[in-house]
C-alpha cells in the first residue's frame, strides 16, 4: 500500500516566490526589474509613470487615464463603443496606482460628465447605461465625503452642470444626479 503521508514537495508559486525570491535583492536589480517591467508594456509604464507622480496634480500619467475614459463615449475616430467597463477599469488602475484622492474624484467626475454628454449628444441610452452612470456617480458621492471635501470647492460648479444637463432625461437618472448633487452641496457646501 502506498505511503499517502508523502506529498510532493512544491516550490512556491505567486507573489510569495517572487518575494522571496527578490528579499535579497541590490537596488540595482531591483530597478534593472522595473526597468524591464516598464519596457515590457505599456499598462506597466502607465502604472509606474503614476505611481511616481501619484502625490503630485497626477500630471501625464493622470491624463493617460483620464483619456482611456473619454475614448468610450468620444474617440477620435468613429463612434463610441460605451465600454464602460473599460472606462471604470480606468478608474481602478488609477486608484490602485496612486491612492491620489484628487485624481481619483478627477476620473470619476470625467466618467459622469462624459457619459451626461453623450446622451446629451446622441438621446436615450439604456438601463444599464444609467445604472453605470449613477453608480460612479454614488462613488464620487461617497469619496467627496470621506475623504475629498477640500476638493469639493474645486469641482463644485462641474456638479452643478451635470446636475443642469441631466435634468429631465429618463430612467430615473436626471433625478437621481440632481438628488445627490444636492446632497453634496448641502453637506460640502458650507465647508
Amino acid at each position: 500500500m502506498p505511503d499517502d503521508t508523502r506529498r510532493p514537495t512544491r516550490k512556491p508559486s505567486g507573489w510569495s516566490a517572487v518575494k522571496k525570491h527578490t528579499k535579497d535583492w541590490t537596488p540595482a536589480q531591483l530597478t534593472a526589474l522595473i526597468k524591464d517591467l516598464y519596457d515590457r508594456s505599456a499598462d506597466n509604464r502607465t502604472f509606474l509613470e503614476a505611481r511616481v507622480q501619484a502625490d503630485g496634480s497626477g500630471g501625464a500619467a493622470l491624463e493617460t487615464y483620464r483619456q482611456r475614459i473619454v475614448e468610450q463615449f468620444y474617440p477620435k475616430r468613429g463612434f463610441g463603443k460605451l465600454k464602460l467597463g473599460e472606462a471604470r477599469k480606468a478608474i481602478r488602475d488609477y486608484k490602485k496606482a496612486t491612492g491620489n484622492v484628487e485624481g481619483t474624484i478627477e476620473l470619476l467626475l470625467t466618467y459622469v460628465e462624459n457619459g451626461n454628454d453623450f446622451t446629451c449628444d446622441f438621446g436615450d441610452i439604456n438601463g444599464p447605461f444609467y445604472d453605470s452612470l449613477c453608480s460612479v456617480m454614488n462613488e464620487l458621492a461617497a469619496v467627496l465625503k470621506a475623504e475629498g471635501q477640500a476638493t469639493y470647492a474645486k469641482v463644485q460648479e462641474r456638479l452643478d452642470q451635470v446636475a443642469g444637463k441631466a435634468d429631465g432625461i429618463g430612467w430615473g437618472y436626471g433625478d437621481h444626479i440632481n438628488e445627490v448633487v444636492e446632497e453634496l452641496e448641502a453637506e460640502l457646501g458650507q465647508a
